[in-house]
């Protein structure tokens, strides 16, 4: 058999470039690129392997491994998950720094490859320069943090073992219902040790994404729930638009008289002006999609998790609604008493529509959505409108970004007020229009996650609103951004702190404490203030801040003409939030404390804990 003698990491970047993915009928790499920096755990091995492979595999530089993280997994997430980026960092604080981002694609079920650099398998300098060092297990290091939050984890102790664990770590990175972070842990005198490969290993392959049917049994079940539903309602996920299901979902839709609702994942699966598309679900939903959602006998939910914020805790469907859970992941397809249709959501809804044959929801279903679908339009005309006379709160912001970005906007946010107000407001036309994470909710996330979304999108204007906290706590990417000509506009909403947070706190009835600003400050009252304008500019990022909403759509047309980055910043109400439509949110309150208010907040907390355990009795 042919061989070739390569180090591991040569190979390993070798097998990489190797690897491709159908996608609409076309060949492309399944791994575009390579974030990295460089350490002493990770430079003279992997680094010199892909300083040779720049051809077939570039490699970007970041300036913080949690950030390029994040913009990998934002990228993987806008591509629909059939294109991986990979990360690699040294050991030490290098590798952990990426943990809270393998988390968030843990979460979030989208894939990114960790390449972590680690100490020496030969233990010879033992301890080495940024080990960790467990007396009682010499074989443990820091890249063991990843493995509860990595779908695969592989350490390589020797360069032959990639002939087994690469084509795992393709599948899982591919696999619809398993794909997620995976890590390689790869000892630094590992990557420089060579092996005889055999040549075939490095033979070119094209993926496909498995597109699974439900089985037979299942189907079943589901349909003769389907069939006499009298008020039937979709709850639409993620899987819907990573199975690129949104066009069947429409028909189908439109063709059984069903609504829907969405989840934070699945927001543009349909266009926000489609007839029955209700909005989005639950603790930050419209009136319309919880009024139905109250209402429903049968729900089906495609390719979503159900998690607290969509059923606002399990309180939000009735006690005798039926949940059929269409998913390619079995667990979740079993979630709150789900009958389960385990299938991709494109081939479910296809066989659905066929076999459910002249089956519609009743007249007066339909009509009803439609009237709460109206009256929710009109009540949110008045949620975006301008109050001249009042500090803007994220709202009105909202109704500014929905006239400014033109169709092909899409808009990245993470944390915060700012993904409820989003949900319920931004005006998504289609599945790339809205790109947030919101399932790990990670302060931080957006502007690198900016950088991705524009990376995957470059024909699209990236829109970035992030609160002032989440700037202050990971910026650096804007630097990236205009380094790589990867032009963003990011809106800095600056309400003086944690607004969010501080207003949470204050509805569980405690003061405000170290959220805001103002709230964190010594005794005699005075806080910093931070030149946001200043600071973006930097990075090298064209800035300025607005005064009000007029201003704000002003900056944002000469934003759209920028040829770089363009930071708009703007004070907002750290108070204000649009109150309409919402459901509860399971939030524990203080069971004693000497504070009236807090005991109070106990008292209906507790009531609305009979209504959560009444619904799930």
């Amino acid at each position: 058999m042919p061989t070739v003698k390569l180090t591991m990491a040569q190979a390993l970047v070798k097998f990489l470039s190797q690897q491709y993915v159908e996608i609409d009928g076309t060949e492309e790499p399944l791994i575009p690129g390579v974030w990295a920096i460089f350490g002493h755990g990770n430079v003279a091995g992997l680094g010199e392997a892909l300083f040779h492979a720049q051809d077939k595999i570039p490699t970007y530089r970041a300036h913080n491994e949690q950030a390029m993280a994040h913009a990998a997994i934002a990228y993987a997430k806008a591509k629909n998950r059939k294109q991986v980026f990979a990360c690699t960092t040294s050991i030490g604080p290098g590798a952990t720094n990426m943990v809270t981002a393998a988390a968030l694609a843990h979460v979030n079920r989208l894939p990114v490859l960790l390449l972590v650099g680690d100490t020496f398998a030969t233990r010879m300098p033992d301890p080495v320069l940024q080990q960790l060092e467990d007396f009682s297990d010499p074989t443990i290091s820091v890249n063991d943090c990843f493995k509860p939050v990595s779908r695969f984890w592989d350490r390589i102790t020797r360069p032959e073992q990639l002939i087994h664990s690469l084509p795992r770590v393709i599948q899982t990175l591919l696999d619809p219902a398993e794909c997620g972070p995976v890590t390689l842990s790869l000892p630094q005198d590992v990557q420089a040790m060579a092996y005889e490969f055999p040549e075939n290993f490095f033979k070119a392959k094209t993926h496909r994404i498995r597109r699974p049917e439900p089985d037979l049994h299942e189907l079943k079940s589901a349909i003769d729930i389907l069939r006499h539903a009298k008020a039937p309602l979709i709850v639409a996920g993620g899987g819907v638009k990573y199975s690129d299901a949104g066009d069947l979902l429409a028909e189908f839709s439109e063709r059984k008289g069903i609504p829907v609702v969405e989840t934070q994942a699945g927001k543009g699966s349909l266009p926000w002006n489609h007839k029955f598309q209700a909005g989005a679900v639950g603790v930050t939903g419209t009136t319309a999609a919880n009024a139905l959602a109250q209402k429903a006998d049968v729900v089906l939910a495609i390719g979503t998790r159900l998690q607290d914020f969509t059923t606002a805790s399990r309180t939000l469907f009735a006690k005798n609604c039926k949940l059929v859970g269409l998913n390619i992941s079995p667990p979740d397809s079993m979630k709150h008493e789900s009958v389960p249709l385990v299938a991709d959501a494109a081939r479910g809804l296809h066989i659905l529509s066929r076999d459910l044959g002249n089956y519609c929801s009743p007249t007066d279903w339909q009509e009803f959505a439609k009237s709460q679908i109206r009256d929710w339009h009109t009540l949110r005309n008045q949620l975006i409108a301008e109050k001249p006379s009042e500090l803007p709160g994220d709202a009105e912001v909202v109704g500014v970004l929905n006239h400014a970005a033109v169709s092909n906007g899409a808009v990245v946010s993470a944390a915060g007020g700012l993904p409820g107000e989003l949900h319920k407001l931004w005006n998504a036309s289609g599945p790339k229009g809205y790109q947030l994470e919101y399932g790990y909710s990670c302060m931080g996330y957006e502007i690198a996650g900016g950088l991705g979304a524009k990376m995957a999108m470059p024909d699209s204007d990236v829109y970035v609103l992030v609160g002032d906290g989440s700037y202050l706590m990971m910026n650096s990417e804007i630097a990236t951004s205009v380094s790589l000509n990867k032009k963003l506009i990011i809106v800095v909403l600056d309400n003086g702190g944690f607004g969010c947070i501080n207003r949470l706190q204050k509805g569980c009835g405690s003061a405000p404490f170290n959220n805001l600003l103002k709230d964190s400050a010594p005794n005699d009252g005075r806080y910093f203030q931070v030149d946001f304008v200043a600071h973006a500019a930097a990075m090298g990022s064209n800035s300025e801040e607005v005064a009000n909403l007029t201003e704000l759509a002003s900056a944002i047309e000469r934003a759209k003409l920028s040829e770089k980055t363009y930071t708009i910043v703007m004070k907002t109400d750290p108070e204000k939030r649009s109150l309409a439509g919402g459901a509860w949110w399971d939030v524990p309150v203080s069971e004693t404390s000497s504070s009236p208010d807090v005991m109070e907040a106990h008292s209906s907390y507790r009531q609305a804990k009979v209504q959560q355990f009444q619904a799930v009795e």
